[in-house]
């Protein structure tokens, strides 16, 4: 049995990050004996790590919790469209990413060039709002 530090330790997160997974209700919070410490059993940590794994993902708090309450069910149809939604918004975000930098070079392409005649183009653009 392991007190909630070396929990933490075990799982690379932090005693707070235990704690508040705790009030989320994404980790079990053992009783507390008197005079005493709360003990975690090691099923404890590999919840800490699959948590952390599936944030590492890109999941959030709450699809975790979702995803929590399918394991050990026969859902490979059920978290595979939540992998397919997740999939679907990080391509989003690509695409949005792409198009930022895009923007972006372009204005600071405009930057080196020297052939300023005015104000900063970046500066102009972020002014004007485009």
């Amino acid at each position: 049995m392991l007190t909630i530090g070396q929990v933490a330790k075990a799982a690379g997160v932090n005693v707070e990050t235990v704690r508040y997974y705790q009030r989320r209700g994404l980790l079990r919070e053992p009783e507390k004996p008197l005079n005493g410490q709360r003990r975690y059993a090691a099923e404890d940590v590999s919840r800490l790590r699959f948590i952390r794994r599936a944030q590492v993902l890109g999941f959030t708090l709450e699809e975790i919790e979702n995803l929590l309450s399918l394991e050990g069910a026969n859902c490979c149809g059920s978290t595979h469209e939540l992998a397919v939604h997740k999939l679907k918004l990080i391509d989003g975000k690509i695409a949005d990413l792409k198009n930022m930098r895009k923007a972006l070079a372009g204005l600071a392409q405009q930057c080196e060039s020297g052939n300023l005649l005015g104000n900063c183009p970046i500066i102009q653009s972020l002014i004007q709002g485009g």
